[in-house]
Parts: C-alpha cells; structure tokens; sequence
C-alpha cells in the first residue's frame, strides 16, 4: 500500500464498499458524537468522512488532539452509510471511511482563519494568510476555474493556427498610458529597464519577422491604482497579433475563442451569437453613456438637446445655449412609484456631484413633473418619443457639457437598470466599441495626446494626419467588453514608419525622441512590414466574469493589497545599503509628516 494515499479525498464511492484503503489531507472538520469521532478529511479532490470509535482508544485519542487543519494520513474499510446519513451534496457522500490506523503528518497550529464554512474576514488577514484563505472552497474552485480557462485558450488558440511565443520581462520604457515599473541595471549604472505594460512592440515586431499568428498568456505590470476590475502591479492577458488583416480579420478570429470559452464555463448562463454587435465610441457615449456599455440593460439614453433649445425649462435651455447638452434617459413602470422613489434618486445623484436628477413623469393626460410645468406640451411629446416611452413611464435627465452629460447620463442608466431589476444576471453579453478619437486633448495642460494606443493606424492614414483637425481623427482601434467590463483593447497597427513619425509629432514626440523610444521599431518597419493587428483579453477580467465575483482578487492566486503590498512575503521591502551602492543608487525619500 501507498505510503500516503491508495485514493484521493473525492475518488470513493458506494461500490468500493468493504476495500481498505489509505487517504491523506486536512482536518476539515471534527465533530465527537459520544462514542464517535467524525472527522471530514479535505485535500485537493474532495471530502471523505472518517470516523473514529472510542472503542480504539490509540487513534481515538490520537486525532481528538488534533487541531482542524493538521495534516493526516489514515487508513481503513470503506463502508456504506444508512440511508438516512446519506449526504447529497458530496459526491462521496454515501461512504465514509472506518479508521483503524492514522498517522500524524503535520500539527495545526490556532488558525488566524477558518478554512471550514463561509465566515467573513477582513482581508489583510486573508492576504496575510493567502495560503489558508486558498484552502476555502470557494477560492479553491476559483483558481481551478482559472487554470482550466488558461488551458482551453491555449488548446484553442494553437488550434486555430496561432504559434506561442514568450517576450522579454526586462525591456526599454513605453508610453502605454500608465507608470512603469523600473528595475536598476547593475552593470549599467543610472539606467533602468521596465518591466513591460504590455509586450506591444516585441508581438509586432513578431509579425515583421514573418511569424503571421502569434500568442502568448502575456503578464504584463503597470504602477497603477487599484480597483476592483483592475489588480495592481502585475495582470495576464490572452495577447495575440496577425499578420495581413483588417479589423474584421481580427474580430472573426478571437470572437469563437472567446465565446466559445464563455459558453464552456458559463455555468449555465446564455452568451450572445458572434458576431458580436459593433457599436462605435460616438453611438456608445450617447446610447449608453459610456465606453464599455452592459448590453444586459435595455435602457438606451437618448439626446433631447434640440428639443430644450430655447424652451420654457430655463435651466436646461442656459446649458444648451452654452454648448451644453441634454439627454434623456427612460425609466419604464415607475409612474406608479411614491415621490421617495424620485427623492431617493435625487439625493444619489447629489452624491454623485450633479445639481440633481430632474425627471418628467408621463402619464395617459399627460406630462407631470417640475420639469414638465415648465415645459411646452408639445416639447415634452417630443421628448416622449424621443425616448420612447409610454403612459406610466418616466424619464430622467442629465445636462451640461457634452462628456460630463454622457458620463452622469450612463450612472443613471446603470442605476435605473439595477434599481428597477432589468439587468438579466444570467447571460454574458459582448459587444465591440470601434471607431475611437486618435487623439484627446488634455483639459489641463491644452496638449493633444494619444487617447488611446499611440501605436494603431489612423483611418484615412497619413493624408488624415497632415489634412484634418487631429481631434476628429478616428483610428482603427477597438476594445471587447462583456457585461459593462473591457476584456480587451486592440488595433489594427501603424506598420509605416512615415505615418508612424508623423502620428507622434501630432502627441508632441519630436523623430528624434521617437527614434530614441522606438527606434527599434522605426528601424524593423524600414526592412518590409506586413499589414498587422490583434489585442489582448485580460485573463483577470475574464475569470472574474465567469467566477461571478466582484473583485479581481478573488481570482488571482497571490494578489496584492489596493496600496500594492504583498502582506504574505512582505514586498515591497527596504534594501540594504551595500545592495544600494551595488546598483549605484542613493535614497531622495519624501518627508514624514509631522507630528500633531
């Protein structure tokens, strides 16, 4: 017999009845019922109950010393429980094992978590003590479902012709729209590699070295904050780019593999058919009021601008002579709703740092509402139909300049959808956002910069850049979301080294600055580059998704805190001085403050 386990914790079954066998795992539970010790063994596989009768006083006596989640192995005769101990809901429920030897492989100490049952606990303990909080069944699952989502896109991807390549982790500094993270060059003194944000240029440089289809479970490391759909310091995506597509060729590619992985892990959730909608970044900021819409919720927000211009609604009239716009957002059903419904709305949008939430109620004689008393008939009809409502809806309002408008337009959109019950929690729906501005300008500083990737193709190319206004410059650029979440950016990429220079002297890059950044880029693109694009669904996010969670942590295996700390291994960690002076560095730290 195995010194440790003949069978692991799940494997055992009502036909193995009367076979002897050996298990090992942790204490899960213990319960002493009288002249009976039950104990419910766990290891990675599943639950077996063991029981002990004091009859044995040796093991008996052995494991009612034992601390839950000490470490042991057991051996003895698997037999069928009565049928009314049957237990449903595990799979080795109608067995459980008779110990006649046990042997202690490892001591619990008091745990500073429970690992057994779905208690709560702050969560410094359970990052502090990761290893215990991954015992959680829950959590355990989650990381199960990770590692098998991981190996189906790596199955799928290979099958349909993309190659697997590994890019640098230590490279040169890039303008990916977050802080790099720096790691000293000991035998280069005063310089500094970056972890990679992403491996954006190594992949395209992939596709001009003739490799056509290339992918990677990329981790990629950015010094951003967190929040609950993004980890901070490191994350992985799905990274993929091709070799002589268009946005379309890219979009037919990765739309199987992605709903196809969401329907084998849905769980019983719909997903919608592919291809998926494409909806461009204008016609989402308006119809939704953001740039990763939840296509669950069927409200769409509709522009009432010309409708309030000149109207006898004073306040919504100044904004639209301004510059200003309004938009309307449908609330269906809440006719009925007490004034509190509206008063309770009102006051989040307060909170949210709006004047307020005006809305007009219509009803079979008409319009009612503050706004509605001051408003011509015939305007709120047009503002019914605009929205198109009916008797015993209502609509909403969000005015004033057009990003703030579109952006309070969407929170409310979000709100009514959750607060009246109309998003379907049992489906994924993914959608593309395409056709996004090149470039954005700082409200700030007055700069025009790159708003998105500065590495994507200009729609109209390099007659667009030297002919039109940067700011309505569209790119070939697109993000994947699912459910109000980007899972992905992505373009159709900028292979021409004139269009190249000429796209970053528009953001302020000088050619010289551009060679010194990208030159080895610059440089490829002058040897023969094919037309190329891809992206790169964030695995994090897509776990989270399917897990159903809230929060990236409770998908990843060993996240850090929101401040980035890692609690377990205690990083980040001061360096010792000879270490400092090893890498030609010296401490400029900021003051602390003073004490009251």
């Amino acid at each position: 017999m195995h010194e440790y386990r003949t069978h692991h914790c799940g494997a055992l079954r009502a036909a193995d009845a009367g076979i002897t066998v050996r298990l090992s795992g942790w204490i899960n539970t213990k319960r002493d019922h009288g002249g009976l010790l039950f104990l419910d063994l766990r290891d990675h596989f599943g639950v077996t109950q063991c029981v002990i009768p004091a009859a044995d006083s040796t093991v008996f006596s052995q494991a009612e010393a034992l601390r839950v989640e000490s470490v042991i192995t057991v051996t003895g005769t698997v037999v069928t429980r009565e049928a009314t101990t049957v237990n449903p809901k595990l799979p080795t429920g109608e067995i459980e094992l008779r110990v006649h030897a046990l042997m202690v492989q490892s001591v619990a100490e008091v745990l500073p978590i429970q690992v057994a049952g779905d208690a709560h606990f702050p969560e410094d303990l359970r990052l502090r003590y990761r290893y215990l909080d991954l015992r959680r069944d829950k959590l355990h699952q989650n990381m199960l479902l990770r590692a098998n989502v991981i190996s189906w896109l790596r199955r799928e991807m290979t099958e349909r012709g993309f190659t697997e390549f590994t890019t640098p982790i230590l490279t040169a500094s890039s303008p990916e729209g977050a802080r790099d993270f720096l790691v000293p060059a000991r035998l280069h003194p005063g310089k500094f590699y970056a972890l990679p944000q992403a491996p954006q240029q190594f992949k395209q440089l992939l596709m001009v070295a003739g490799f056509d289809r290339y992918f990677q479970i990329a981790p990629c490391f950015r010094d951003e904050a967190s929040r609950a759909d993004r980890a901070p310091g490191e994350f992985y995506q799905l990274d993929f780019e091709m070799s002589f597509v268009t946005q379309e060729d890219v979009f037919a590619a990765i739309e199987p593999v992605l709903g196809g992985l969401f329907r084998e892990f849905a769980n019983g959730k719909t997903v919608n058919e592919w291809p998926f909608p494409r909806i461009s970044y204008d016609a989402a900021m308006l119809k939704y009021g953001s740039d990763k819409p939840d296509l669950r919720n069927p409200l769409e927000i509709a522009d009432v601008t010309e409708i309030f211009t000149a109207s006898g609604f004073a306040l919504f009239a100044n904004i639209v002579a301004t510059g200003g716009v309004v938009r309307a957002i449908p609330a269906p059903g809440v006719g009925n709703q007490p004034r509190s419904f509206f008063d309770k709305l009102n006051e989040w949008a307060k909170a949210e740092g709006a004047g307020g939430l005006g809305y007009i109620i219509f009803e079979a004689e008409g319009a009612k509402g503050p706004i509605a008393k001051n408003l011509e008939s015939d305007r709120a009809e047009a503002i019914r139909r605009a929205a198109d409502v009916k008797a015993g809806d209502a609509v909403f309002f969000a005015a004033g300049n057009p990003a703030h408008a579109a952006k309070f337009a969407g929170s409310v959109r979000t709100k009514i959808g959750h607060d009246l019950g109309l998003i379907d929690e049992n489906t994924f729906k993914f959608c593309w956002i395409v056709d996004f501005p090149m470039y954005e300008r700082d409200e700030e500083t007055g700069q025009i910069n790159f708003s998105h990737n500065p590495f994507s193709m200009p729609q109209g190319g390099l007659d667009a850049l030297n002919s039109v206004d940067p700011l309505s410059i569209k790119a070939y650029q697109y993000d994947i979301v699912c459910n109000g979440v980007e899972l992905s950016s992505g373009a159709i990429r900028n292979h021409r080294p004139d269009v190249m220079l000429r796209a970053f002297e528009i953001a302020g890059y000088g050619p010289d600055e551009v060679e010194a950044r990208f030159g080895g880029m610059l440089s490829a693109f002058r040897f023969g580059a094919p037309p190329h694009g891809g992206s790169a669904p964030g695995i994090d996010r897509i776990v989270m998704l399917l897990a159903g969670e809230p929060n990236l942590r409770e998908v990843i295996p060993f996240p850090l805190t929101q401040q980035g700390e890692d609690l377990m291994m205690g990083a980040p960690a001061p360096i010792s001085a000879a270490r400092l002076k090893e890498l030609s560095l010296a401490l400029l730290l900021p003051p602390k403050p003073a004490k009251i």
